[in-house]
């Protein structure tokens, strides 16, 4: 069964120093580049959000960042502004070994709805053709790493998951916002399916 690495968000406005930090986030990097070439294909995700993005704080008079709201319908937290389209923050990390990557599926361009996952808006009103794209490659077993692993990997997995992909999670290569949510979304993960692995091999041996 052909396999495809699915690198979450690994921009620098998610690495310590960018605008909206995941704790020990730069200690990915280097798990996935020393685990890139064991897969048939490697995608990546990115946030690229459009300056007036409704789920900045600045864009909403009197709130201020992790503030709760609701976005078109939506329970939303208001981030700090990140991942601008265009800008360094929205980059790869320049560390990242992007020549692997195959694909790039962009998210978080409506204004009007968050995406966390790299397959659906929050709303799952829009995909990011990142299903169609694997499907019509005949990849169904996929091994996401990146950031944040209580975020953008967790829903990212979930939503695979509902499309009928066998999932598995890099475990070295994803950090959370929060430790605490995180075991209890590996708990719900495992429970609906998905794999958890403290270690890759070589191409045959990756595990099943």
């Amino acid at each position: 069964m052909k396999t495809c690495l699915i690198i979450i968000d690994v921009q620098n406005d998610f690495i310590p120093g960018g605008a909206l930090p995941v704790p020990e986030g730069n200690e990915v990097i280097a798990e996935i580049n020393a685990v890139v070439g064991y897969f048939d294909y490697v995608v990546a995700t990115q946030d690229w959000h459009p300056p007036d993005h409704g789920s900045f704080a600045s864009n909403h008079e009197g709130k201020i960042p992790f503030d709760q709201t609701i976005l078109n319908g939506l329970n939303q937290t208001l981030w700090p502004d990140h991942c601008i389209q265009g800008t360094r923050g929205a980059e790869f990390h320049s560390e990242l070994d992007t020549n692997a990557i195959q694909a790039v599926f962009r998210k978080g361009m409506d204004p009007t709805v968050d995406s966390y996952s790299g397959f659906y808006d929050n709303g799952h009103r829009h995909q990011t053709g990142l299903a169609g794209f694997l499907r019509g490659l005949d990849i169904w077993r996929l091994f996401f790493c990146g950031l944040a692993g209580d975020y953008c990997v967790n829903y990212s997995v979930k939503d695979a998951l509902d499309e009928g992909f066998q999932c598995h999670l890099y475990m070295p290569a994803i950090r959370p916002i929060s430790q605490d949510s995180y075991r209890e979304i590996l708990k719900e993960l495992t429970t609906r399916g998905a794999i958890l692995h403290d270690e890759l091999t070589a191409p045959a041996g990756i595990p099943s």
